[in-house]
């Protein structure tokens, strides 16, 4: 067999493997995920904060939403003391910040002092303060902790949301969109790319299109 053969050979062997399909080990890959910055903070006042990317909505009335954290995080105590924490959305221009907070130690040094974050007053928890540089707060109450392995998800019931009134429209409509939200998937901090659609756009009955054409001409005829 000579050298274009074989070239044709392995070209043809790549493309019959393009269509197909690995199976690996279990693992998780659900992406993208919101990072948030969680914020809480012990009995004696001692506030931390904690990036997390497993956290989700886990129902909507009553509100609820989850965190997974692991039991050796600095942060773990303070919620389990307190059951209190706050889930801090974050943006772009928050990324140096997200990720800082999830590689350093609050035993080791002052998220809040380093990262130049402001701590803010929840409106419904006695200890988690809000990061007042995020565009929306959401005050959590813990009302669960499943102990699951690597990690110990908090279920918790939503308190009270805060939201920055510079992203308001004149209707007084919050535009979360505009904020710049941060996405993680697979190892990368992402931005969000452009709108694609509303909810319920896939099925939503378009205007017969000429219509409003046929009106102005029977008008002008007139």
């Amino acid at each position: 067999m000579n050298k274009k053969e074989t070239k044709k050979q392995i070209k043809g062997q790549i493309k019959e493997q393009s269509g197909g399909r690995q199976v690996w080990r279990p693992g998780n890959m659900l992406y993208p995920l919101p990072a948030v910055m969680v914020s809480a903070a012990d009995e004696k006042g001692e506030a931390n904060i904690l990036t997390v990317a497993w956290t989700g909505t886990i129902c909507s009335d009553p509100a609820m939403l989850y965190i997974s954290v692991r039991p050796q995080r600095h942060t773990y105590h303070m919620i389990r003391e307190t059951g209190e924490f706050v889930v801090n959305l974050t943006t772009e221009r928050l990324a140096k910040a997200t990720d800082w907070c999830g590689v350093r130690s609050g035993r080791d040094v002052d998220k809040w002092k380093e990262m130049h974050l402001t701590k803010g007053k929840a409106k419904t928890l006695s200890y988690a303060p809000i990061i007042e540089e995020s565009p929306v707060n959401i005050e959590c109450k813990v009302t669960e902790v499943k102990e699951l392995g690597t990690h110990h998800m908090f279920l918790a019931e939503v308190k009270a949301v805060q939201v920055d009134e510079r992203y308001l429209d004149e209707n007084g409509k919050f535009q979360l969109n505009a904020t710049g939200l941060l996405a993680y998937s697979h190892g990368e901090y992402l931005s969000l790319g452009k709108s694609l659609g509303t909810f319920g756009w896939s099925v939503r009955k378009k205007a017969p299109s000429g219509r409003g054409q046929k009106k102005k001409k029977k008008t002008e005829k007139k």
